[in-house]
């Protein structure tokens, strides 16, 4: 049962109960069983005006207090509040305050190991490291509250609250005027302090994370929204509780397929042999350790900061160690335990139940590191023996979510342009990643690519013997294992999937009516017919008996419960296409989320536009927040983060909006460029966006169709200038070429070429011109 607690100065008299507005409002309190507490008047006139609400909530000491700086009294009650609701604790953390840490660390690192094998020579550098760590960065424990919401108040500003909460209870105990002003004075100072460390936090923050928008999305949100639920986890047996419930079910899952299903043999159809890794020089480790994102994980012995810094003195022990695991194909025990952390899948589901937390797995850094240089080897013999999917778009370079739903949305729209009717099914997987049979992969590596002696042993060993256990700063469960699936949160998991779910792409080619797209285990499958050729649903039908055999065969659940299906066909053939489609599609919508763009039977994404304005002007309203705490340019970055990346996503599919679509969204890039510019409804928006070099909505989708269309030709690299003639609202036709920074569409190529485009004042006409680097 929710507890709820609602206090304030509702302006209304609840002690006249023959007031009609009072009789309303206490009957809509009661009728959601709010209790109202306050029985005494708490204004001057004698009127009861300020209330206290509450819902599953015993309140005690109830009282009303007279109050010198207003002319309400003060209400004061007790509550009980279970302090596991806000858990406050010990933490122990390293501290690493500046370089100095991390030169400290490169000097005293001395390894040397009289072992070759790769498992001890991984625990003694482990050891090694720790022993140093614990010298010049021993733990260090700090008190802190697990829900701060303050995190840029500073050692001054928490001296001035103190000094004024001092001043206001000396000025309460004698009530002098001189001590009044004191305290007004000092409260003054306190709150210009917390605006002014408030603006800087900000504009560090967004400074320190403008390259990365996933770290700044994610850091905002968390202050400007409400912050996302992480489970509470209290004690060693909550976290046991959640192990369990994730083990038993994989376990649930693996038993609902059918015994009676026949296992699925693989042909023999590979072209090469790879029986070993190549080793790695020091050179090529320091690339790689470049390109990969830090993270971190609790059971990491080095920080990435760490691991960074003192890559010339650590460098030489750790390609010892990767060379070691790929020579004698064998990967160390302690780079495979994960640590899972729940994280709750949405906002309004109940907390207590595990059934509604995802399962957020991590690893050790090093172990991702070792990930990664076996995941470039491996997809470049995937690529030499041209057995990739080529529509698989999951974790392929070159390929997005936007080339998924652009191939799969055009080729919609031409059946609908040709008279034809069609049938898209969205087929769910039910924890595709944790079921995965780690023979059937295997067994797959080496009859479809070839792999074999210590590369398949290595593989073998990858996937053999992995534990997991929950875990949170004070907590943690009992060590589980895992017997199937491909490790979550790894870099070589997701190629492993695609390469186990290859197959099943030549089961769906083999009818010629239908097509598809995959993107990791999201499976799209539609098909196009006349409205006279219902029969050819047949072929639908058992193309999808085929493929829940498959699946069944190879451990897959098929969701039929959350397997979708959109019919885009005249509504008179609506019910005749679902009869047929019942046993696999039980569900049929007039529109389906597909990737994050939401499709509907009509084809205009309206649904879509519709959904995007709610949520674009919600994060509009919570940045407003902050327009008086930051800098232009960083609300600027802001804005691009939170609203520009949104109306970018996917924008080639918008071709086909019509105007009225196309107006609602031109209505969020200007309500945003009014939010940065502070500018009013009435002053006209066109100067607006040309001032800031904004590229008007139309524009933008017509350039990123320009990009996909020279990468698909060209590759990736390019560098691009867009020219566009324009008109001028009071002068003669002119060509404005100049190139001006944009910075939702600046980016680098991997020659560090930069991708500009020029603004437009009262576009009319548009032209562009490619010119090639």
């Amino acid at each position: 049962m929710a507890k709820v607690i609602i206090v304030g100065d509702f302006n209304i008299h609840v002690d006249d109960s023959t007031n009609s507005t009072t009789k309303e409002f206490l009957s809509i309190m009661d009728s959601f069983n709010f209790v109202q507490h306050v029985a005494g008047p708490t204004h001057r006139a004698g009127h009861t005006l300020d209330l206290v609400f509450t819902c599953g909530v015993s309140l005690d000491h109830m009282n009303l207090n007279e109050v010198v700086f207003s002319d309400h009294k003060s209400v004061s009650f007790t509550v009980s509040v279970n302090s596991e609701s806000h858990p406050q604790g010990s933490i122990r953390r390293r501290r690493f305050i500046d370089d100095s840490t991390i030169s400290e660390f490169s000097s005293l690192f001395n390894f040397k190991s009289s072992s070759n094998e790769v498992e001890l020579l991984t625990n003694s550098f482990n050891e090694h490291c720790l022993a140093i760590l614990n010298q010049v960065a021993p733990f260090k424990s700090s008190y802190c509250s697990l829900n701060s919401r303050t995190p840029w108040l500073n050692n001054q500003t928490r001296g001035l609250r103190r000094s004024y909460r001092k001043a206001e209870r000396l000025w309460k105990s004698t009530g002098l005027t001189v001590h009044r002003e004191h305290f007004k004075e000092l409260l003054y100072l306190y709150n210009e302090s917390v605006k002014e460390a408030r603006s800087s936090y900000f504009n560090n923050l967004i400074n320190r994370h403008k390259n990365n928008s996933r770290i700044l999305f994610d850091t905002i949100n968390s202050i400007v929204s409400p912050p996302t639920q992480h489970a509470l986890l209290l004690s060693d047996e909550d976290c046991n509780t959640f192990l369990n419930y994730f083990v038993n079910k994989v376990m649930d899952l693996k038993s609902k397929i059918s015994s009676s299903a026949s296992p699925y043999e693989d042909t023999p159809c590979c072209l090469g042999s790879f029986t070993s890794f190549s080793p790695i020089t020091l050179n090529d480790l320091i690339i790689v350790l470049g390109k990969m994102k830090s993270s971190s994980c609790s059971v990491d012995i080095l920080p990435h900061s760490v691991l960074s810094g003192s890559i010339t003195s650590i460098g030489p022990t750790l390609l010892s160690i990767i060379n070691s695991s790929l020579r004698q194909g064998c990967v160390p025990s302690y780079f495979k335990h994960a640590v899972v952390s729940p994280l709750l899948k949405k906002q309004n589901l109940d907390p207590s139940s595990a059934s509604n937390y995802r399962p957020i797995s991590k690893l050790p850094f090093l172990s991702k590191l070792l990930e990664k240089i076996v995941e470039n080897q491996f997809r470049s013999l995937l690529c030499k023996l041209h057995i990739l999917d080529p529509f698989q778009s999951g974790f392929q370079k070159q390929h997005s979510t936007e080339t998924a739903l652009l191939r799969v949305y055009n080729d919609l729209l031409m059946a609908s342009d040709a008279g034809n009717c069609s049938v898209i099914i969205l087929l769910d997987l039910s924890a595709a990643f944790d079921t995965i049979d780690h023979k059937i992969l295997l067994n797959r590596l080496k009859v479809l690519a070839g792999v074999s002696a210590s590369a398949l042993d290595w593989f073998s060993s990858y996937l053999s013997d992995r534990t997991f256990s929950v875990r949170t700063d004070r907590f943690t469960s009992d060590t589980a294992a895992l017997t199937c699936g491909v490790p979550q949160g790894s870099v070589l998991g997701p190629l492993l999937f695609s390469f186990y779910m290859l197959p099943l792409a030549g089961i769906i080619q083999s009818f010629s009516d239908l097509s598809y797209h995959f993107y990791a285990d999201d499976i799209q499958l539609h098909m196009s017919f006349k409205p006279h050729q219902l029969d050819r649903l047949s072929t639908l039908v058992q193309c999808l008996t085929q493929v829940s055999d498959w699946l069944s065969s190879n451990y897959l659940v098929l969701n039929t419960n959350k397997t979708e299906t959109m019919i885009i066909a005249p509504p008179e053939l609506h019910s005749r296409i679902s009869q047929v489609l019942a046993s696999f599609c039980p569900s049929v919508k007039s529109n389906i989320r597909n990737l994050g763009v939401i499709f509907d039977s009509s084809l205009d994404l309206d649904s879509h536009v519709k959904s995007l304005s709610r949520s674009c002007f919600y994060h509009l309203r919570n940045i407003s927040k902050l327009r008086h705490m930051v800098s232009s340019a960083e609300l600027q970055k802001l804005i691009h983060a939170f609203v520009s990346s949104r109306l970018d996503y996917c924008n080639s599919l918008f071709t086909s909006l019509d105007k009225s679509s196309l107006s609602r969204l031109q209505a969020i890039q200007n309500a945003a460029a009014r939010l940065l510019t502070c500018s009013t409804k009435r002053v006209h928006i066109t100067p607006i966006l040309y001032s800031l070099h904004w590229l008007p909505i139309e524009f933008r989708i017509r350039f990123k169709i320009l990009v996909l269309t020279y990468r698909a030709l060209n590759g990736p690299r390019l560098s691009i200038q867009a020219s566009y003639k324009i008109h001028c609202c009071s002068s003669s036709p002119l060509t404005d070429s100049k190139s001006l920074s944009c910075s939702p569409y600046t980016t680098e190529d991997k020659r560090g070429q930069s991708l500009s485009v020029c603004c437009t004042k009262a576009v009319e006409q548009f032209t562009t011109t490619v010119t090639f680097a």
